[in-house]
């Protein structure tokens, strides 16, 4: 009796692995628990283990790149190898009965993760109607988070019945396989190729210069760049999904017009190219959350105007001993950070949401900071924010921000928070009204900084000053409450000493 050895769940934005050494070879003996092989994601390395003793068969190979659940090896319980060589008797008297039975097995969308309840088919690998081979990949799928692939459960014949851009519940049916009547054979042949036939297949599937992996292709074509143009780092020149999201699309030179027998009158000038692009899952439930808080809520939002100067004068004379003392820049945002915090103290409200018919109160603030990353806007989470320092806060904006822009944020960084601060003038932006992060209850918008003349006890002087935007639920926060939060926010911002002092 042979058991599967499948790739196992290795965290919940992990969709895909890379099988990087066999520790034991094919025809080993290998006992229950014995590490036999290393898979390798983009985040760290694991050891795949036998789950009972036996002879080892190998069936992926090194720097092959599988989906979760997929096949790597099987273990024969008694010690006999099966393959075609040493059991042709066995399959010759398979083959007959497998014909003789015909089933139809339905593939469903797998769970992918606690707080994902939906997913998008965004491309098909196999056409319909082809053969597929068991735990051959036949569709990719697509959250708000990441990407999974679709993996077949039996050999045989496919059959659609979600469409491209559909989107599904998990445990919806996204396609059959009808297995038997002849077509369990194919598989079979297609999985095991003949001896001159297989270092072509493996090198076209696993180790060719320039082909990419299922989510590197899918970066690749939402940036609208040629696989054909990048360079793969991985195993045998394989592009990888770090090297899809440094690729950068190259400018097209215009093609060379034929010379006209006849002047051309009032030809349009320049080029008037379109092209259209299917959004995103990422983009959709954006745009989903966007129009339904806005449905949704009765926000309002209040502005007013802070003098940075204080703040600019501490990071002037500080910054280079504060960087020396704790390996990071003093930014802006550690100031604002601790601001919210303070002021919170005072309007609780503000860091309250709504459930049902009650009003959840938090005595701890876990702020969500709004970062651009390469697939959309998301916002990870500084946990129990009131409690870290300046120089922590750094730190933290600083590790949430490199991990969002290489698109490592796990689920548990981006779930939860109880406020956020987004920045919109690091793009230039003088105003804006910001939209609320649901469930929370206010946003606070940060702006660029802009030389000002300003009335300071009847002179008029330049100060820098940065426009404050707060966004609010107007069900449960009060004009009372989120006026008087922005002015404490203001107030501590232009006299950082009281940040220090907790007044």
């Amino acid at each position: 009796m042979s058991l599967e050895i499948k790739v196992p769940p290795v965290g919940e934005s992990i969709s895909e692995v890379t099988l990087s050494r066999w520790i034991k070879k094919d025809g080993d003996h290998v006992e229950m628990d014995e590490v036999i092989a290393e898979l390798e994601s983009d985040k760290a390395t694991f050891e795949l283990t036998a789950e009972k003793a036996g002879t080892l068969k190998v069936i992926a190979q090194e720097g092959d790149t599988l989906a979760i659940g997929a096949l790597v090896a099987s273990v024969e319980e008694n010690g006999a190898v099966v393959n075609a060589a040493a059991a042709p008797a066995p399959q010759a008297e398979s083959a007959p009965a497998a014909q003789g039975e015909s089933k139809t097995v339905e593939v469903k969308v797998p769970p992918v993760g606690e707080s994902i309840t939906e997913v998008t088919l965004s491309h098909w690998l196999k056409p319909e109607g082809s053969v597929v081979a068991m735990d051959e990949q036949i569709a990719e799928l697509e959250s708000d988070k990441a990407t999974f692939e679709l993996t077949a459960e039996v050999p045989g014949v496919l059959k659609y019945v979600a469409k491209e851009g559909d989107t599904l519940e998990i445990g919806a049916i996204v396609c059959a396989i009808e297995s038997g009547s002849g077509v369990a054979a194919a598989p079979a042949q297609q999985a095991a190729p003949s001896a001159e036939a297989r270092p072509a297949v493996q090198s076209d599937k696993s180790y060719a210069a320039g082909t990419p992996s299922p989510s590197a292709a899918k970066i690749l074509a939402e940036k609208g760049v040629n696989a054909g143009s990048v360079s793969g780092t991985g195993v045998g020149g394989r592009i990888t999904k770090e090297d899809a999201l440094k690729a950068e699309k190259k400018a097209e030179a215009p093609k060379a017009a034929a010379t006209p027998s006849a002047p051309v009158v009032d030809a349009p000038v320049g080029l008037r190219n379109e092209r259209r692009e299917k959004m995103s899952g990422l983009r959709k439930t954006i745009a989903k959350r966007l129009v339904s808080v806005k449905n949704e809520t009765a926000m309002l939002t209040t502005f007013n105007e802070v003098d940075m100067k204080p703040i600019m004068d501490i990071r002037a004379k500080y910054k280079d001993k504060f960087k020396e003392t704790h390996g990071v820049g003093l930014g802006f945002m550690s100031f604002f950070t601790k601001a919210v915090c303070e002021a919170l103290k005072e309007f609780p409200a503000v860091n309250a949401r709504i459930e049902n018919e009650e009003v959840v109160y938090s005595d701890f603030v876990d702020v969500s900071i709004a970062v651009s990353a390469p697939k959309g806007l998301v916002v990870p989470i500084i946990r129990n924010a009131e409690q870290l320092s300046l120089a922590g806060i750094e730190k933290a904006v600083i590790g949430l921000a490199v991990k969002a822009r290489e698109n490592k944020l796990t689920i548990g960084e981006m779930t939860g928070g109880t406020f956020t601060i987004t920045n919109g003038g690091v793009f230039g932006s003088m105003l804006s009204t910001p939209i609320i992060n649901a469930p929370q209850s206010a946003i606070l918008g940060m702006h660029n900084i802009v030389e000002r003349p300003v009335a300071i006890n009847g002179q008029v002087v330049i100060r820098p000053i940065m426009y404050v935007a707060l966004s609010y639920d107007h069900r449960i926060i009060d004009g009372r409450e989120s006026v008087g939060f922005l002015v404490k926010v203001k107030q501590l911002l232009e006299d950082p000493t009281r940040l220090l002092l907790g007044v």
